[in-house]
């Protein structure tokens, strides 16, 4: 990886995160019960599964944990009683970490093996761009995502796009709309309709 692909990555992952902040924060006190278009989860659940899944990153990244060696302490609520700080928090040390120099060069180890940690964030940084589509519908807020965000998530997704529904932990694509836009061709993929 060069230095400019490393330098647009954790753009990307910046503006990733900016997005889901931005999200995080226009959610009003009545709606962290609402439902969302993941529809096992609330407003809250998916903000804890975000800031849970930032929660890894500098154990896995900065300090070279596997999954066995941080264990369950990311499960359950993660958000307390302060759900937007918590995110905040654990938005700020993922970035940090990612950017850390020669993090970009390492290799995780997730839970389906070994992987390079530059693959990592642009998973991470495509989760967030989906999931901050999802906050923003379940909310009320505006769904159209920047197009550097939605060309990059295109591009990270596409070459395993159809593996995604047998992992269970995404819904069956869907066709999307006619004259369809990079986004909803995106969520469609995801089994999301926008």
């Amino acid at each position: 990886m060069t230095n400019d692909d490393a330098a647009e990555l954790l753009a990307r992952h910046s503006e990733a995160l900016a997005l889901f902040t931005d999200r995080v924060h226009a959610v009003r006190a009545g709606q962290w019960d609402d439902p969302t278009p993941c529809t096992e989860w609330s407003v809250r659940d998916l903000v804890n599964h975000l800031t849970a899944e930032q929660l890894w990153v500098p154990d896995l990244v900065t300090d070279g944990a596997d999954i066995e060696d941080v264990g369950d302490a990311y499960d359950g609520d993660v958000l307390g009683a302060r759900p937007a700080a918590a995110w905040d928090a654990a938005a700020r040390a993922a970035h940090k970490a990612f950017a850390a120099d020669g993090a970009l060069e390492r290799t995780v180890r997730l839970s389906y093996g070994e992987t390079p940690a530059v693959a990592y964030c642009a998973q991470m940084t495509t989760d967030a761009v989906v999931h901050a589509w999802d906050l923003s519908r379940a909310i009320g807020a505006p769904e159209r995502l920047p197009h550097a965000l939605v060309a990059f998530a295109l591009d990270e997704v596409t070459p395993y796009a159809d593996e995604l529904a047998a992992s269970g932990l995404f819904a069956p694509p869907i066709e999307p709309p006619p004259g369809d836009s990079a986004q909803s061709r995106l969520l469609a993929m995801l089994g999301r309709r926008g």
